[in-house]
Formats: C-alpha cells, structure tokens, sequence
C-alpha cells in the first residue's frame, strides 16, 4: 500500500492538474455516485491526509480517494482516450488535463464541511502542517499492551506510516518489533524519526533510508529478509504481525533488534 510520501506525491501531481481550474468532465464510475456531476465547478485544492487523497471543488463538495493496495492517479492531457471497463473509478477533467483514477480502493463525494466522516478518526499527519509528536504519543500510550509494530500502523494514532517505514523506523531505533508500547522508553524519538524517513522521501520517488540512493542500498531491513545486515551481520528475519486476516509483512535484525 503507499505510505504517506508517496501519497503526498500524488497530492501534489493532483493539483499541478487540477487546482484553480473549472472542471470539463466529472465521471464517477461507482455505483453510489454514479449520477454526480462536478461539471462546471472550480477545483480549489487537494490535500493529502496520510493515505487518503481530499480535491476539494466549488460549492463545498470534496471528492475523498484512497489509493489502497492497488490504486493509482493518471494524470495525461485532455482528451485522452480513457479506458473501459471496471478499472476506472473516477475521470476529473479541464481543458488541459485530465485525471484517472484507477482501481481506487475509496470514491466518496461528500460535503467539505463533514471531511471528518472519512478522516476524522486519523491521528496525527506525519506529513502534515498540524503534526503534533505528542499528540501521537499520547495516542500511542492508550494501548500499553499493543505491539509496536501494531500501533505505529493503526492510522488512529498517527497517519500515513506503512510497513516500510515501520520496519524502517524500528530498525534504527533499535526496536524489536514485538516490544510493548508501554515498554518502549521514548515514544518520541520513533515518532520523530517516523516522520524525519517520510518528509526526506516526499519529494521523489522511493523510499531511501539509508542515505544511498542506489537501488540495492536504498533500505537497513525492508525488502532484505535473509540478507545480512549492514550493521551486523545478522541474517535479517521476515514474518507476519497482526491480527488474523489483517497480518501484515515485518521484517528485522535479531542482532541490532533483540527481542
């Protein structure tokens, strides 16, 4: 699923396209909204939310996507042919440009003024001007018992870290991924440095930790299971975390994370 960077990217491609121009094709392909028409109304902005996408449109509607597993934003000029069948969810168009979504996993129109629907119950944005760190310890603390790994992916206590960045962050702290919540002494160096890995990757694609932009350097542990670890030597180790049905990939260094 894409993290908060690259979901900030997207943002960002979205309103190159879109903002401040009136739109020349709505097209909702979900069955909910398939009668909606933004035909004629002015797109005022559109802002990432961790992993979800908000365009706001004139006249105090916002279209909210979520990207998911599989989904992606296609932004091509105007008049392109778009294609058939079930893939696309959504064309926003102007006269210039035109954006496809494709396989998104959320298409809602909803008012701007009830935003909170569907993003309310977020913690907060490591990619955000609102990023409060200790408002995403205190929610970290709720749950003393919780894993770490859990907790850094429940989006409720802070918004747009994946298992990339998790297994990243835990990594560099040294953290076994398995460690309770209420053992973990500093709450805030995670958080920290969660947000520090994703603000230095939003402007670019890919996720380089490491500081070395070469494809086989870019990551300490992820996309390494059974590698050596650059620190020690360690065979990096790959497993599941979560509840049943809801597991998620982790990967770690026994050596430089001891559990």
């Amino acid at each position: 699923m894409p993290e908060g960077d690259a979901v900030y990217r997207t943002a960002a491609r979205l309103r190159g396209a879109l903002d401040g121009q009136v739109l020349t094709r709505s097209d909702f392909r979900v069955p909910r909204h398939a009668t909606a028409d933004l035909t004629g109304r002015t797109v005022l902005e559109t802002v990432s939310r961790g992993k979800h996408l908000l365009t706001r449109v004139e006249g105090g509607l916002t279209v909210h996507t979520h990207l998911r597993m599989d989904g992606s934003w296609q932004i091509a000029p105007a008049g392109r042919r778009v294609a058939g069948g079930d893939q696309v969810r959504l064309v926003l168009a102007n006269s210039r440009w035109q954006a496809v979504g494709v396989r998104l996993g959320m298409v809602d129109l909803l008012k701007t003024a009830e935003e909170s629907r569907v993003v309310g119950h977020l913690g907060p944005d490591l990619l955000g001007d609102d990023w409060d760190p200790a408002e995403a310890v205190r929610r970290l603390r709720r749950t003393p018992d919780a894993t770490i790994g859990e907790a850094l992916l429940d989006q409720r206590n802070l918004a747009g870290i994946g298992t990339i960045y998790r297994a990243e962050t835990l990594f560099l702290r040294g953290i076994w991924p398995w460690r309770r919540v209420g053992d973990v002494e500093d709450l805030e160096g995670v958080v920290t440095l969660a947000r520090r890995l994703l603000d230095a990757n939003k402007l670019h694609a890919g996720t380089v930790t490491t500081g070395d932009r070469r494809p086989a350097n870019q990551t300490w542990v992820y996309g390494r299971a059974g590698r050596p670890c650059r620190r020690c030597g360690t065979r990096i180790s790959r497993g599941e975390m979560g509840a049943q049905s809801q597991e998620r990939l982790i990967l770690w260094c026994g050596g430089c994370q001891p559990g």
